[in-house]
């Protein structure tokens, strides 16, 4: 990804956070409470799950210079309201925004819209209270209930118990009351419904919560049978089997975590995953795949992990500031909802303390007089009321046009608005486009080209709970993540070719082979088309690639002497009298509790993000600063020049084309499914872009890396069981079985090789033993730091230099040599070329004798 455009003074790209919805805003945290929330955040997730439909949004913005955008964000849930990364806190001391504060409703700005009830699947958290699940748990745990009699205080108890376990797997994206698409796909139960069913619900809850209250140590599958009788051991085996291959339990980066052996590989060899791509959902994957004995390495076309998120370390270089220096997220900044967040617990497990996002935002009109509080909350509401008729509208076009009609959701706002006269004065119309480049900010992309019908599809599975910054920024996690995985950097994949023998990555510089591919590029590198896929993809992925959205948000970070605008709270908006450049700075974050430094970020979002790239840094930084000036030197405040600032570039970055996904006209989230589906069973999807209930989000993202882990390690047990399979032949009308004679493998001669040193090994011609005859190398790429085994990369050289090798001090003195004196490329298998399959053949044929 193209990182950010270093302007006078450089600016950098950052990562947009989540908004949350109207009802009572939570009481803020200070930033000491924020930072003691990392643990408590666990803690309350059972009961923060009932809000479970509260849900996040990743955003992107990035720099020309080095700036990877990607965040997540949230949005409201039915009917309450999360704070977004766009909340300010209340402020009470007196500065300019001070006097505002007071006069402002302390409330949450959204990125998304209110739910609307007839929108959420609420009836899933009162089953499970049903009188099937009740019996059942306390059958489970041994308590009989009386007939006809009042239950006694330990069932209460245990219902208490079972109902808050029940909102923790809600919370984590399972139903209330039936096995999710990925149990039923993995086969869990033999038979689905049923008592067994029921028991298994049971038995799934209790596991994933006994992980959820301590992820700091890895669930063992007999913990459970502590407090579940014996005779369902085989449910409390298959619930902890299925946890544990998906990533709901044993997860993550705590050091038990960590140091847990890995599990035996579906075959052997294991099988080898080449993963494109090293953010949250490649590393989440990689990660993953060699806990579960997988070979894994990955290709990744930037210098560095991470993706669209990433953390730029920004310093001061004026002789009278020399220490003033502050971590700007450039992409995913903000952890929204909490409540079932992967990354939450990731958070926990590393110690990373979690800063609250404050609530309050007020609002600056062009001339910086505050917004008036009584107008804001008049034409909030008239917002949400247009909000509610558009929902309205597609409920009766889905009811009376058999196969629907989409339209812009920026077409049917715009109609109802003129038809009910909302926001007729200058002022209102004003505010009422703020509210509307909030929800271009929220989805990427101006409201012209989102879905009416599905642009808000994944509203009923957002994450409830606070939203929280990461103190020093995200690239924490990505350098945790990317610890000890083998990333081969600077490699722009050109090609992957997939066939029954297994699948290979073509870079720019070198080719490689592995059973299976993994593709975790953005939405918009697909788009370009960038990536040749050979085969063809399948055409109704091709469709959905080319239907779904891929929007933009850019940023200007920017980095000052000292705090002007009051860091006590984390965002204040601006109003802009252009309806066409509403999006224009409209909203500024500021990261000075949690960035080390007074740093402030602006975006821009809708059309103006677009029109953004098409102007110089240095004025786009201008433009800011004029802006600021407006709000703050009527009130008698200074606005200095800044030290360091950058300016986002996402649009044109040729590693993502663009911020993150969103649901365009004619797309709906089917799209986002087809996405996500294999090829074959070697080629897999992952990324914010494939995942349905979380688009958007860098846990979405996780979430799906974590995903596509489990469907590959599926494809490889299937793989297994064909070639462990014999085959039945009629001969002469007795039934024999065929068992497959070219079977050898190279792994298994590599077992023996006729030489091996350091991470080398190498393989002789069995037909030849003169001094110049060539002779297979192969070098263990990672071997120390992976458990579940290395990938390969393979050589030819000739006999005589093998003894050369051998002799010298470490494998960095072998591989230089190997380049620099030997002329040796090391490949893939498939890149040794005529010479290299020649000999590979020969070797297999020796060995057959």
């Amino acid at each position: 990804m193209e990182e950010g455009s270093e302007a006078q003074p450089p600016l950098q790209p950052e990562a947009v956070s989540a908004e949350a919805s109207e009802p009572p805003p939570p009481v803020p945290m200070d930033q000491d409470e924020g930072q003691a929330a990392a643990a408590e955040a666990m803690e309350g997730e059972a009961e923060g799950a009932a809000a479970a439909a509260g849900t996040i949004e990743g955003e992107a913005g990035y720099a020309a210079a080095d700036a990877d955008p990607m965040e997540d964000e949230a949005a409201d849930e039915a009917g309450a309201a999360e704070p977004m990364e766009d909340d300010p806190p209340t402020s009470s001391a007196p500065s300019a925004t001070a006097a505002v504060d007071d006069s402002t409703i302390a409330r949450k700005r959204r990125r998304r819209k209110k739910q609307f009830p007839g929108m959420i699947p609420t009836a899933g958290v009162h089953v499970l209270r049903a009188a099937a699940s009740a019996p059942s748990a306390a059958h489970l745990n041994g308590v009989p209930r009386r007939r006809g009699r009042p239950p006694t205080s330990s069932s209460l108890r245990l219902a208490r118990e079972l109902d808050a376990e029940a909102l923790i797997a809600l919370a984590a994206g399972f139903p209330a009351d039936s096995l999710s698409e990925d149990e039923v796909a993995a086969a869990v139960l033999p038979r689905i419904g049923g008592v067994d069913q029921t028991n298994y619900l049971v038995v799934r809850n209790h596991v994933l919560a006994l992980w959820r209250s301590n992820p700091l140590s890895p669930v063992a599958s007999n913990a459970a049978l502590a407090s579940i009788r014996a005779e369902h051991a085989h449910l409390v085996a298959a619930a902890h089997s299925f946890l544990s291959d998906h990533a709901y339990i044993n997860f993550g980066l705590a050091p038990s975590v960590i140091s847990l052996p890995p599990c035996p590989p579906p075959s052997l060899p294991p099988p080898s995953v080449l993963i494109v791509g090293a953010g949250f959902a490649g590393l989440a994957a990689a990660r993953h795949l060699m806990s579960l004995g997988f070979k894994v390495a990955i290709v990744e076309g930037r210098l560095r992990p991470g993706g669209r998120v990433f953390t730029k370390s920004m310093r001061s270089t004026a002789a009278e500031y020399p220490d003033i220096a502050a971590a700007a997220d450039l992409g995913g900044s903000v952890l929204t909802g909490i409540n079932g967040n992967p990354l939450g617990v990731i958070a926990r497990q590393l110690g990373f303390p979690l800063h609250k996002v404050r609530d309050k935002c007020p609002l600056y009109l062009p001339d910086g007089r505050p917004v008036d509080p009584d107008m804001d909350a008049r034409v909030e509401a008239a917002f949400n009321q247009l909000l509610d008729k558009v929902c309205q509208l597609r409920q009766v076009v889905a009811d009376s046009i058999p196969h629907g009609v989409d339209v812009s959701l920026g077409m049917a706002l715009e109609a109802f608005r003129a038809a009910h006269g909302v926001a007729a004065e200058r002022e209102e119309r004003m505010l009422l486009d703020w509210h509307l480049a909030n929800l271009e900010y929220a989805n990427a992309a101006p409201l012209a080209d989102l879905s009416m019908a599905f642009w808000d599809q994944d509203d009923p599975y957002e994450m409830g709970g606070d939203h929280c910054f990461i103190p020093g920024g995200n690239s924490r996690f990505v350098r945790a993540l990317a610890d000890g995985i083998p990333i081969f950097y600077g490699q722009n994949v050109r090609r992957i070719q997939y066939g029954c023998d297994g699948a290979m990555v073509y870079t720019d510089k070198q080719t490689f082979r592995g059973d299976m591919v993994l593709c975790t590029v953005p939405l918009g590198v697909l788009k370009k088309g960038n990536i040749q896929f050979v085969p063809e993809l399948p055409a109704q992925k091709r469709e959905a690639i080319e239907r779904l959205g891929f929007g933009l948000l850019n940023k200007v970070v920017l980095l000052f002497p000292y705090d002007f605008w009051d860091g006590r709270i984390d965002t204040f908006g601006h109003l802009t009298e252009d309806s066409g450049q509403r999006g224009e700075f409209f909203l500024f974050y500021s990261y000075s509790s949690v960035s080390g430094g007074p740093l402030l970020i602006a975006l821009v979002a809708g059309e103006s993000a677009i029109e953004f790239e098409k102007t110089s840094p240095a004025e786009n930084v201008e433009k800011v600063l004029e802006t600021l000036r407006k709000i703050f030197s009527p009130k008698g405040i200074e606005v200095p020049k800044p030290l360091q600032a950058i300016c986002t570039r996402w649009g044109t970055d040729k590693f993502t084309y663009g911020s993150y996904s969103y649901v365009a006209i004619g797309s709906s989230g089917d799209d986002y499914d087809i996405l996500a589906e294999s090829v074959c069973d070697r080629v897999f999807f992952a990324g914010e872009a494939t995942n349905r209930r979380y688009p958007a989000t860098m846990h979405g993202a996780l979430l799906s890396g974590y995903r596509e882990a489990a469907n590959i390690v599926r494809a490889a047990r299937r793989r297994a069981k064909k070639v462990d399979s014999p085959k039945k032949m009629d001969v002469n009308d007795e039934v024999k079985y065929e068992v497959k004679v070219d079977n050898i493998d190279l792994d298994d001669l590599f077992r023996t090789p006729d030489a091996a040193f350091g991470g080398f090994s190498v393989l002789h011609d069995p037909s030849t033993s003169e001094p110049d005859s060539i002779s297979l190398l192969r070098v263990g790429i990672g071997a120390r730091k992976l458990g579940s085994g290395s990938l390969f990369l393979y050589g030819l050289i000739m006999r005589k230099n093998v003894a050369n090798l051998a002799a010298m001090e470490g494998d960095e003195q072998r591989l230089s040599t190997l380049y620099r004196d030997f002329g040796t490329k090391l490949v893939g298998l498939d890149g040794l070329g005529d010479s290299g399959s020649s000999l590979i053949s020969r070797i297999k044929a020796a060995a057959r004798k």
